[in-house]
């Protein structure tokens, strides 16, 4: 090889070196050997080089439009099975639930009417109506008064006992408690409706029709002592004004004047009072709301008696209840009706209200 020849070779390799700079290499075909005669000007002839192309990289064009969305590209199986889960939502807040609220307290009325054993009212034809309320609602065929003469009764109805008394002093005073000082106590309204009283809390021994010996609330130095019970004493004139304005609070007390009871006049008088005074407690929303009316005589003509130590004679008693006829033939007194009054309203036992053996009128209550 001439040194012509040699160094176009290297040039070639050269070239062919840098042309396969990071590509696949080159392919040089072998270089021909110049024939002898041709001298030193003569040009070698190299065939081209047959190399792959290098690949052709697109430039990336501004598109003219939104692209495509990528296709979807499945994930890899797991090799483990997936794992279900609950779906997850998110948490309601937290409702507040407000206490209920509690039970009312029931609507219960007692009416003391005057000296009458029950055979002397009940069947008898002079007493229409109270003999209709017997035959329509509950009564109790064994009931009696504690004692002679009438205070005694009235301090039993509302403290448990007759407080030694054996007469109708209206110089007496006597502590307490007494069944509305246990319910103002827990919050239950009450209210003593006298008729002819001249005004709330009176304290005289008489006025009119009114007679205290009737009226056992001005006995007691709980009441009497302290305004707020005392103004609960008032004129039976307000009933109505209190029934008709949805005033009249839970426990109610109503004692008629001397005639209206029966004390100084006969049985139409008192028939004809209690029919008046029923029409309208009966039509009133508080009767309508789990009312009781309970008609008593504080005692009866006779000395007859049951539970022990009650010798106040046999007496007539109804309850009126929008549940209708019921009768209670067990033997009980004012203690028993004290006591009935007591549980209605979940307060504590009185005195001889809490001795089972003077009877328990609660069967007849609403």
């Amino acid at each position: 090889m001439t040194s012509s020849a040699l160094r176009l070779a290297v040039a070639v390799s050269a070239v062919a070196a840098v042309a396969g700079c990071g590509g696949p290499t080159a392919q040089v075909a072998p270089l021909a050997t110049a024939p002898h005669g041709l001298g030193t000007a003569a040009q070698a002839e190299v065939a081209p080089v047959s190399a792959p192309a290098p690949p052709v990289i697109a430039a990336t064009a501004a598109p003219t439009s939104a692209p495509a969305a990528p296709p979807s590209v499945a994930p890899a199986p797991s090799a483990r099975p997936p794992v279900a889960h609950a779906p997850i939502t998110s948490s309601p807040a937290r409702a507040t639930v407000a206490a209920p609220p509690a039970p009312a307290a029931p609507h219960i009325m007692v009416i003391v009417m005057e000296n009458r054993e029950a055979s002397s009212v009940l069947g008898q034809p002079d007493a229409p109506y109270i003999n209709s309320l017997a035959a329509t609602y509950g009564t109790a065929t064994q009931w009696y008064g504690v004692g002679h003469p009438s205070l005694p009764n009235y301090l039993a109805m509302i403290s448990g006992s007759d407080q030694g008394v054996r007469d109708d002093g209206t110089g007496y005073a006597f502590a307490g408690p007494t069944l509305v000082d246990e319910l103002a106590a827990r919050g239950i309204g009450w209210r003593a409706y006298m008729e002819d009283m001249p005004s709330p809390c009176f304290g005289g021994a008489s006025s009119g029709g009114y007679a205290k010996k009737h009226d056992p609330f001005m006995y007691f130095t709980s009441i009497t002592g302290n305004p707020a019970q005392c103004a609960r004493v008032v004129p039976h004139t307000q009933l109505g004004t209190d029934l008709q304005s949805g005033t009249a609070p839970p426990f109610l007390f109503v004692t008629p004047n001397l005639c209206d009871d029966g004390h100084d006049c006969g049985n139409a008088s008192a028939d004809s009072w209690l029919r008046s005074e029923m029409q309208m407690v009966m039509a009133s929303g508080w009767f309508q709301r789990r009312g009781s009316v309970v008609i008593t005589w504080d005692e009866g003509g006779s000395s007859s008696g049951c539970c022990g130590d009650a010798a106040g004679g046999q007496i007539p008693t109804i309850v009126v209840t929008g549940g209708g006829r019921r009768r209670l033939d067990t033997p009980g007194d004012h203690y028993g009706m004290l006591r009935a009054i007591e549980e209605a309203y979940g307060v504590g036992l009185l005195g001889e209200s809490a001795n089972p053996g003077d009877g328990d009128l609660r069967t007849l209550l609403a």
